[in-house]
C-alpha cells in the first residue's frame, strides 16, 4: 500500500540520517523494539529499513543476534580514504572535460549555498550542522555531475555516504582551525577553469585531510573490535614533583 511504502522510506531515511551523524554509535546493537518504540513505528518498519541499510553496507546483520551499526576503523578509513579519492578524481576528470555552461552554473550555485550554510550545530557545537551537510552533498554532487559514467558515479555515491561517517567525527577533532569553505572554493575555481590536474590535487587533499584530521586527534580510539569511542581531547597540567 502507498501508505506503507511512505512509512518505510521515512523510517528508513530517519535511521540513515542517524548513523551518517553517529547518533546511532558505529558498532552498537540496534534493537528493533527500542528503535520501533523511539520513532513511534511498528518493529516491522524498523525491520525493513534496516534489512535495505544492511544491503549499503550502513548496518551488519548477525545471525541470532539482530543488527549492530557497521563498525569503523583506522585500517577502514585510510582503505575507503584510498578507494575513493581514486574514483572521485576519474568522476572530476570527466565532469571538467564533458561540462557544460548548465554545469557551471550549477556548481556556482552549490558553492554560493555551501557557503551560506552554519558549519556547527547552533545547539551542539561538536558537531557539524545538518544544514551545512546538505550543501556539502549538492556541492560534490555539482563537482561530478557531468561526468557520462552511471558506475563510476554509483561507485562514488556509495562511497561519499559511507566517508560521510568520518566526516562528521571529525567536526569536533581537528587540532588547528581549517579553512573547509576557502579548500572548497578553491577546487571550485580549479573545476571552473577547466584546471583538471590542478582540480585533482586539490580534491585528493581535500579528502585525505579530514582522513588526517580523524588519525592524528588522539580523541579517537579505534580499537580492534573496531567499535569508536569518541572523546574531547583533554588537556594535562603539570605535575608538581612528588617531595622525595
Amino acid at each position: 500500500m502507498p501508505g506503507e511504502a511512505s512509512l518505510t522510506i521515512k523510517v528508513y531515511e530517519a535511521l540513515r540520517a542517524d548513523l551518517l551523524a553517529c547518533r546511532l554509535r558505529p558498532g552498537a546493537a540496534l534493537k528493533i523494539v527500542d528503535l520501533a518504540a523511539r520513532l513511534a513505528v511498528s518493529p516491522g518498519a524498523i525491520r525493513e529499513a534496516l534489512s535495505r541499510l544492511t544491503s549499503e553496507g550502513f548496518v551488519i546483520a548477525e545471525p541470532q543476534r539482530g543488527f549492530r551499526a557497521a563498525p569503523i576503523s583506522a585500517a577502514d578509513l585510510r582503505d575507503l580514504t584510498d578507494v575513493r579519492c581514486e574514483i572521485e578524481v576519474q568522476c572530476l576528470r570527466r565532469s571538467i572535460q564533458l561540462g557544460s555552461i548548465a554545469w557551471e552554473a550549477a556548481l556556482v550555485a552549490a558553492l554560493h549555498r555551501l557557503s551560506k550554510m552554519p558549519f556547527r550545530a547552533a545547539k551542539d557545537p561538536d558537531r557539524g550542522a545538518e544544514e551545512f551537510a546538505a550543501a556539502h552533498s549538492e556541492f560534490h554532487d555539482a563537482l561530478v555531475a557531468a561526468c557520462d559514467s552511471a558506475w563510476y558515479l554509483k561507485l562514488r555515491a556509495l562511497l561519499y555516504a559511507q566517508s560521510e561517517r568520518y566526516r562528521r567525527l571529525s567536526v569536533p577533532l581537528a587540532k588547528y582551525n581549517r579553512d573547509a569553505l576557502q579548500e572548497h572554493r578553491d577546487l571550485a575555481d580549479a573545476a571552473l577553469t577547466r584546471n583538471a590536474d590542478l582540480a585533482s590535487k586539490l580534491l585528493n587533499k581535500h579528502l585525505r585531510t579530514t582522513t588526517k584530521i580523524i588519525l592524528d586527534s588522539g580523541a579517537v580510539e579505534l580499537d580492534s573490535r573496531l567499535i569508536i569511542s569518541v572523546r574531547r581531547p583533554v588537556r594535562r597540567t603539570a605535575q608538581r614533583p612528588r617531595a622525595k
